[in-house]
């Protein structure tokens, strides 16, 4: 017989865990707002760098005005049993002064190059300030692994 038990978790095996997706997943939810119109919410392909989400977007996409008039945003990754939530500040980049490590790793993992796009794009990045973490109710006491940009043991 198969148990279906959830395991409560340390935070540093959430940690692990949710650093571990991020390197892994391909789709974030990324939620903004504009002080006049309101919330928003789309999903992006991004890229984990090892300190920050890099993702992009179309230069006249609702995301990149919300960025410019609110930069605080808030990533989900697509799983609503195994969360991992990232809050931070957006950073906007046009191709032409991203740094070029990011966009060629972004190039490398969708082998999709906005550089090379006849539109205008921005890449976003998002240094988190804030990551939860939580598989299902039994985890929702010490779901907070990482606060004001600092891990947690």
């Amino acid at each position: 017989m198969q148990t279906t038990e959830i395991v409560h978790r340390q935070t540093p095996e959430r940690r692990r865990d949710a650093l571990e997706r991020l390197g892994a997943e391909r789709d974030v939810w990324v939620s903004t707002a504009h002080p006049d119109n309101g919330p928003h919410q789309v999903p992006l392909w991004f890229l984990w760098d090892g300190r920050a989400v890099w993702m992009c977007t179309s230069a006249t996409s609702v995301t990149a005005r919300n960025v410019t008039a609110e930069p605080r945003v808030r990533l989900a990754l697509p799983d609503t049993f195994d969360v991992v939530l990232l809050q931070g500040e957006a950073e906007l980049f046009p191709v032409q002064e991203v740094p070029g490590d990011a966009a060629e790793a972004f190039a490398d993992k969708f082998g999709w190059d906005p550089r090379a796009e006849e539109g205008a794009f921005l890449y976003v990045r998002v240094v988190p300030k804030t990551v939860r973490a939580w598989r299902d109710e039994p985890e929702l006491r010490g779901r907070l692994i990482m606060r004001d940009g600092t891990w947690l043991a």
